[in-house]
């Protein structure tokens, strides 16, 4: 089920929406790929969300494990070369009207082998299709801004990082997002999502440190914190200069 926060963060159905908000709000839509929900990347998602609400949008969270989404293709949703208008399933069509009904959408996953776990790209695959996301000379999608919160267990320091950092951006902002007419895709790399401090060294050893405990976790993550909400602030900002 979708689901909208209001100023206590706590979930209700999406139904309310307009009778809860200003119908003329813009809508971000945070699309979380995890599948627990009292992990880091959930956390991540509840907090950027609650930042853009404070920026004045309408939040649609949609949680793809929570709502059962499944990411394998199938034959009601492989495209049809030679017919962009093919009708997908219904649950793909829901997808694509919350794409449509929001001008911003923020993900916010794991990184698994510098890539989006199976599950979001499984979501792309199957909802950002033919004849929706691409295929047009002027894409559905044209105009609308996306930020990827991407949380790494590498260290800020790990000289990893920058490689990552440049296929993800190589991926998701060239390879999906400016495909798909997005006129704007950030890439957030958040490090540090550890508990315990990992690298890999100079000659491939990795590197795993002592957990992090105490104050000092609690100042790891209230960085952590702050990087997303740094990000979230920068990407609304460019929102409100692109519009």
């Amino acid at each position: 089920m979708a689901a909208v926060l209001d100023a206590s963060h706590r979930p209700r159905p999406a139904g309310d929406t307009v009778t809860q908000h200003d119908s003329t709000a813009r809508t971000a839509l945070v699309v979380v790929a995890h599948h627990r929900t009292d992990s880091l990347t959930a956390h991540t998602a509840r907090r950027a969300a609650a930042r853009l609400e404070a920026a004045g949008y309408r939040i649609d969270v949609l949680d793809l494990h929570a709502e059962g989404f499944d990411p394998r293709m199938n034959t009601s949703d492989q495209p049809d070369w030679g017919n962009r208008d093919k009708t997908y399933s219904d649950e793909v069509h829901a997808h694509m009207r919350r794409i449509l009904d929001a001008q911003v959408v923020v993900a916010v996953f794991p990184v698994y082998w510098q890539s989006v776990p199976a599950i979001l790209k499984g979501w792309i695959d199957r909802v950002w299709n033919y004849g929706f996301a691409y295929g047009r000379s002027k894409p559905r999608l044209a105009g609308k801004r996306i930020l990827w919160l991407g949380l790494a267990g590498a260290t800020g320091d790990d000289p990893v990082v920058a490689g990552m950092q440049a296929v993800l951006e190589t991926n998701l902002s060239e390879g999906i997002a400016s495909y798909c007419g997005f006129s704007q895709s950030t890439v957030g790399l958040l490090t540090d999502a550890e508990d315990r401090p990992q690298r890999v060294d100079a000659e491939g050893n990795l590197l795993v440190g002592e957990a992090v405990a105490g104050a000092d976790r609690e100042a790891q993550y209230a960085d952590f914190d702050r990087r997303t909400e740094e990000l979230v602030d920068t990407f609304v900002a460019e929102e409100l200069v692109a519009s």
